[in-house]
């Protein structure tokens, strides 16, 4: 019997400078071993120094695009990247209700050239149906700080905003530290049993990290289409990013991840 490549969705938003967004998705799912498919929330006219234009999708072609491609394929897991709007948000969660499948929540805002990439009023859209829907969420600071009115900046108080978030919203939570200062990057996941387990890692200079968001989460979701528990699937998928960052690719003059 042939093996069967395990498929992955990516509900997001099309990055026109391939770091991020759905093609940084499609790129991960491959190195990862899952066939990606993608459901178009938006597209962006960007490149790594930011994002000057944004047209969002309807809500009903993106429901379209999720019909035709859950009448086709059997997902096994699934992450939403940049949805922009409360619609396409809304939209979203009324599909991943009716699947049983592993779902990753990015829970994208703000770009990291500090583009706003969520319209006003979709915070609520967010946090009230699609977050409780969610396997894993995996919020930086910035978001994290969106989420709970207040940013953590120390381990210490990622530890306690990881447990809130993950007892707020009946979900795992993967608190990324990236943007805290030092040499030591630390991420902390946050498990429904009370469980924290923390991933520590130096930080690397001189690479571009654009996108280095979008492609943990795809990584992860590879990993869970594929089987693998949580915490396995997100120390994979930890690896996975660590060594595209370890060797990146140069282009235009920059080191962007490798995928």
């Amino acid at each position: 019997m042939v093996k069967q490549l395990p498929v992955a969705l990516s509900i997001a938003t099309s990055d026109s400078g391939c770091g991020a967004g759905i093609q940084a998705d499609l790129l991960t799912f491959a190195a990862c071993n899952a066939y990606g498919i993608t459901a178009l929330a938006a597209l962006t006219a960007q490149n790594p120094d930011g994002v000057t234009e944004i047209e969002a999708m309807s809500p009903g072609f993106l429901r379209a695009q999720l019909a035709q491609l859950a009448a086709y394929y059997p997902i096994k897991a699934a992450k939403t990247g940049m949805l922009f709007s409360s619609e396409l948000i809304e939209t979203a969660a009324a599909f991943i209700a009716k699947q049983q499948i592993a779902v990753v929540v990015d829970p994208v805002m703000v770009a990291t050239s500090g583009a706003r990439l969520l319209k006003e009023g979709a915070i609520h859209s967010l946090t009230t149906k699609l977050l409780p829907l969610a396997t894993l969420i995996t919020p930086n600071l910035d978001e994290a700080a969106v989420l709970l009115g207040r940013r953590p900046n120390s381990p210490v108080e990622m530890r306690a905003s990881a447990h809130e978030l993950t007892a707020r919203f009946g979900t795992a939570t993967l608190l990324k530290g990236g943007h805290l200062p030092g040499d030591e990057l630390l991420d902390i996941l946050a498990l429904t049993s009370g469980k924290l387990i923390e991933i520590a890692s130096p930080r690397i200079p001189d690479v571009d990290t654009h996108g280095s968001g979008c492609t943990l989460s795809a990584a992860i979701t590879a990993e869970l289409a594929k089987g693998r528990a949580l915490t396995d699937a997100v120390q994979t998928a930890h690896a996975y990013l660590r060594r595209g960052l370890e060797r990146p690719l140069h282009v235009a003059g920059r080191a962007f991840i490798r995928h």
